[in-house]
């Protein structure tokens, strides 16, 4: 599985971006999908994942209210709109898969299979 991030770039703080990711193969619908983000000096860390369906997801606290995931499994891609973007949400932006049929969706790291090269994200203040 092959996953390609794009979208990212300069914004403005209060600006928006919409963030998406290419995936290959013809199992994309069977993945769980995750954002997570990584800035400079910090640990990887989750921004939001949605279930193989859509049908459930999760945010961590920093993001709620202000970042969406969503996914077309139709066209193998999965979404991460944000808006009211702050400075502290500069970072490089990941999309992951994790290919275990579970019960509910992960958050860790460690549970994720795949992941693409990332896009980096610089809010300006």
């Amino acid at each position: 599985v092959q996953l390609v991030e794009s979208g990212g770039g300069l914004v403005q703080a209060g600006g928006s971006l919409r963030l998406s990711c290419a995936a290959s193969g013809r199992t994309f619908s069977t993945y769980t999908m995750g954002w997570f983000r990584q800035a400079p000096g910090k640990e990887r860390e989750i921004v939001a994942a949605i279930s193989r369906s859509g049908s459930s997801t999760y945010y961590a606290d920093s993001v709620k209210g202000r970042f969406t995931i969503s996914r077309d499994n139709a066209k193998n891609t999965v979404y991460l709109q944000m808006n009211s973007l702050k400075p502290e949400d500069t970072a490089v932006y990941y999309c992951a898969a994790d290919a275990t049929l579970r019960s509910k969706i992960q958050i860790r790291i460690p549970f994720y299979d795949y992941w693409g090269q990332g896009t980096q994200v610089a809010v300006s203040s």
